[in-house]
């Protein structure tokens, strides 16, 4: 990915994960992380995209896209 000073926003897909919590990765970064509730998670990606940026490319928002698939039967 280019050298964006300054970036805006850093934008996670949030799955349910099949042994409980929640599994979150991010677009356009190599960044993974879990957490077994909401808060954890939250915690757990903020620390993550602090260990992931220095203080000049940090985002200045984190948004988690909560993705939940229903399966139903035809």
């Amino acid at each position: 990915m280019p050298y964006f000073r300054g970036m805006k926003e850093i934008i996670f897909i949030v799955d349910e994960s099949p042994e409980g919590g929640y599994d979150a990765r991010a677009l356009d970064h190599s960044i993974f992380t879990d957490g077994d509730d909401l808060e954890q998670l939250k915690a757990n990606v903020k620390d993550a995209v602090a260990t992931h940026f220095d203080a000049a490319e940090m985002p200045k928002v984190i948004r988690l896209h909560m993705v939940k698939e229903i399966v139903i039967a035809a």
